[in-house]
C-alpha cells in the first residue's frame, strides 16, 4: 500500500488475537504497522508481532524491488512492534539498526540481539538523512515505554508516532476510529497523561501533514480532530458532557436503582447516559466511558465489610489512570451495614479535582419510598 510516493505500508492485520495484551478484547483483530520509506537509502520503520514475520519480511521484500534496506528503525521495544528484529538481521545483515539507548539494551534483554557495528543511537534532535528524506528523532519517554522514539520526515512532512495515535482494529475493518482509539488510549497510554501532553508540545512545533502509527489507520485529513482528542484525553479533561453508572450487583436490586437513575436522569434531560455492569461488560469499554463523560455514579453492594469486588477492580483502574477532573456519586446497598460508600470515596483520597455529589443513595436490601426519593435528588443534581 502506498502511502506517499517514497513511502508504502509493509505492515500486517491480526485476526487471530482475542487478548491484545493478555486483557483487552478486540473483536476486530489488531493491525501491527510497519513502514518503508524509500529514497536513497532505505529505512524500514519497526517491525511486527512474532507470528508474521514471514509475512512482514515478504512485504519488505515486493516493496524493495530487489533493492536491500539501509536501516530499521526501532521505535518502541514491545514484542508486538520488535520481535522480529532478528529476523531482519538474518536476512539484511547489512543492515544498520537505529534506537535510542535504553531500546538497545531491551533488545539485548528481549532477544539476546547486540548487533556491534550496526548499532546507531539516536536520541533528541538526531537527524537520519536518506537523500531527500531527512529523519528526525524525537525523544517521547513513557510514551508509553521509556524507550520510546518518534520519527519525523520533513521531506512528506510525516510523523510516525510509535504507538501514539493507535487504535484497536484490524485495517481491513470499517469502524468508528474514536471509539477504538480512546479505549485503546485510556487503557494502554492513559497513565502517562503528563507525559503525552510533553510529546503534543513538541509535535505543534513540527510542520504535520500524516500521522503514521504502530496500530490503527494511517491518519491523513482532519489532523486536527485527533490532535484535540488526544490533547483532551492526556489532559483527562472530559471528552462529552454525560454520566457513566458502573454496578454491580448481588440479588438484583442494586441493579433496578442503578437502571431506574439512568432512567431519571434521562427524563431529567441529560445528554447521555452509558450503564455498566461491571461482573458482566467488558471492563475497559466501562474504564473507556467514566473518562468520555463528566460524571459517574458508582452503585455497588456491601459485601464482606467492604465493596463488591468487581467494583474495587473498576476503582482501581481509574486511580491507576490518574482519574481526575469529575463529578462522583454514590450508591450503596446493604442488609445490615452499608459501607460501601464510605469504601468507594476512601479511593479516591488521592484523586485530584474530584467533587463528590452532594446526594448519597442509601439503599437497605431493596429499593423503598425513601431510597427512590434519593434516586429523584441525585438525578435532579446530576443534570443540573
Amino acid at each position: 500500500m502506498q502511502i506517499t510516493k517514497d513511502i508504502r505500508y509493509i505492515g500486517v492485520n491480526d485476526h487471530d488475537i482475542d487478548l491484545f495484551e493478555g486483557q483487552y478484547v478486540v473483536p476486530n483483530g489488531i493491525s501491527y504497522n510497519s513502514y518503508a520509506i524509500i529514497d536513497e537509502k532505505i529505512a524500514i520503520m519497526d517491525s511486527v508481532d512474532a507470528r508474521f514475520g514471514d509475512e512482514w519480511l515478504a512485504n519488505i521484500e515486493k516493496e524493495l524491488s530487489g533493492r536491500n534496506p539501509d536501516y530499521l528503525i526501532v521505535q518502541h521495544m514491545e514484542p508486538d512492534h520488535s520481535s522480529n528484529i532478528a529476523s531482519f538481521v538474518e536476512k539484511y545483515p547489512k543492515a544498520k539498526l537505529v534506537a535510542s539507548e535504553r531500546a538497545f539494551g531491551m533488545m539485548k534483554n528481549f532477544f539476546c540481539i547486540e548487533p556491534g557495528d550496526n548499532k546507531i543511537v539516536v536520541g533528541e534532535g538526531d537527524t537520519l538523512e536518506l537523500g531527500s528524506h531527512i529523519l528526525t528523532f524525537v525523544t517521547a519517554p513513557m510514551v508509553h515505554w521509556p524507550e520510546v522514539i518518534v520519527t519525523y520526515d520533513n521531506a512528506d512532512k510525516v510523523l510516525f508516532s510509535a504507538d501514539g495515535f493507535g487504535k484497536f482494529g484490524a485495517l481491513d475493518v470499517e469502524e468508528d476510529w474514536a471509539c477504538e482509539a480512546r479505549r485503546y488510549y485510556i487503557g494502554i497510554v492513559g497513565k502517562y497523561g503528563v507525559q503525552v501532553q510533553a510529546l503534543l508540545k513538541k509535535a505543534a512545533a513540527l510542520d504535520i501533514e500524516m500521522i503514521c502509527p504502530l496500530h490503527g489507520p494511517v491518519l491523513s485529513e482532519n489532523l486536527g480532530y485527533y490532535i484535540n482528542l488526544y490533547d483532551t484525553w492526556s489532559a483527562y479533561r472530559p471528552e462529552e458532557e454525560g454520566v457513566t453508572i458502573a454496578y454491580t450487583s448481588v440479588y438484583g436490586n442494586t441493579k433496578k436503582a442503578a437502571l431506574a437513575l439512568a432512567e431519571k436522569l434521562r427524563a431529567n434531560g441529560c445528554p447521555k447516559v452509558a450503564v455498566s455492569d461491571l461482573a458482566r461488560c467488558d471492563m475497559a469499554e466501562a474504564v473507556e466511558d467514566a473518562f468520555r463523560y463528566s460524571k459517574l455514579v458508582l452503585a455497588t453492594t456491601t459485601y464482606n465489610g467492604d465493596m463488591f469486588p468487581f467494583m474495587k477492580t473498576f476503582i482501581d483502574a481509574l486511580i491507576e489512570r490518574n482519574f481526575q477532573n469529575r463529578t462522583v456519586a454514590f450508591i450503596e446497598n446493604g442488609s445490615w451495614a452499608p459501607v460501601a460508600a464510605k469504601k468507594m470515596r476512601d479511593m479516591f483520597e488521592k484523586s485530584k479535582n474530584i467533587t463528590f455529589a452532594e446526594n448519597s443513595v442509601k439503599i437497605v436490601s431493596a429499593l423503598n419510598e425513601e431510597s427512590e426519593a434519593g434516586l429523584d435528588a441525585l438525578a435532579a443534581e446530576l443534570c443540573k
